[in-house]
């Protein structure tokens, strides 16, 4: 993960991967099984207010002293999937990706979550890996950005676009929600085709290296997994316009293609684009 929502900002993009209830062990399975028929269960603006409610205290409480029983639910072909939150977990690798990272100055870390709270967190971690080796967490997030390795997973026909409403005159609006979605199989398949040509027609670097990682860590999921993509906070960051228009995967796919053709032009074409895109957002984010 980059840095979790569950640490920083609302401005995130998350990689999600639905699991079927048969990749769950008892009595897990049951649960979210019991959990998926509720009438209504909650949705990615419930978890990133319940995440910040956590940062309000003094001093913040950056990971929950318990992990979270909620999950997100979806249907393939009438097959119930699962995406566990995991927030406890989450909040750990953020703060983890935190402190190594380069955003953020050390003086600034300290006044966000001071060294003794972090230095707990730390110590619960290790306790609970002890118990829990195997663990990995369901969600990917990104901050200020949606990674290029990413858009390898998607294509441009899974993307759904639903644009956002005005609120009621007491109420706030919904906004837009801009998403991929696909089966794991086809993940996969398209991050091993996008790994093979990056390897044959280029140098190794950080988009190899991303893929590589991206690629372990679908492995660790069951084969009828479905994958998601979503803009989540970034639609707040993006006119409603550029939004509507963004065809980021198909850019990444086109890039992709050109380079396997030798076709310089056209990588440096759909690679134009996809930096133009993300120049607003970039800009913003160095702003902040």
């Amino acid at each position: 993960m980059s840095v979790a929502s569950s640490v920083l900002v609302p401005y995130a993009s998350y990689l999600r991967v639905y699991e079927p209830l048969a990749a769950f062990p008892e009595p897990e399975r049951s649960n979210w099984a019991r959990y998926a028929r509720r009438v209504e269960t909650p949705t990615a603006q419930d978890e990133l207010r319940r995440s910040l409610a956590d940062l309000a205290p003094t001093p913040p409480v950056p990971v929950p002293v318990h992990e979270s029983r909620d999950a997100f639910v979806a249907y393939v072909d009438g097959v119930v999937v699962v995406c566990p939150w995991q927030t406890r977990l989450r909040g750990w690798l953020a703060l983890q990706e935190l402190a190594r990272g380069p955003e953020v100055p050390g003086v600034v870390l300290d006044a966000m979550v001071p060294p003794v709270v972090r230095g707990q967190a730390a110590a619960d971690h290790e306790r609970w890996l002890e118990r829990n080796p195997d663990a990995r967490p369901w969600i990917r997030t990104a901050v200020w950005q949606v990674p290029v390795r990413w858009f390898t997973l998607f294509a441009d026909e899974e993307r759904e676009y639903v644009p956002g409403e005005p609120g009621p005159a007491s109420g706030a609006a919904k906004p837009p929600v801009l998403r991929y979605r696909t089966p794991m199989v086809q993940a996969r398949r398209r991050l091993a085709r996008a790994l093979r040509t990056l390897r044959e027609s280029a140098d190794e670097g950080p988009l190899t290296e991303g893929l590589v990682d991206v690629g372990r860590w679908l492995e660790e999921f069951h084969p009828r997994s479905l994958v998601e993509l979503d803009y989540g906070g970034l639609v707040h960051l993006v006119p409603t316009e550029r939004l509507a228009d963004d065809r980021s995967a198909a850019d990444v796919a086109e890039g992709i293609a050109a380079l396997r053709d030798g076709d310089d032009e056209g990588v440096s074409g759909a690679y134009g684009r996809l930096a133009e895109r993300w120049r607003v957002i970039r800009n913003l984010r160095f702003a902040n």
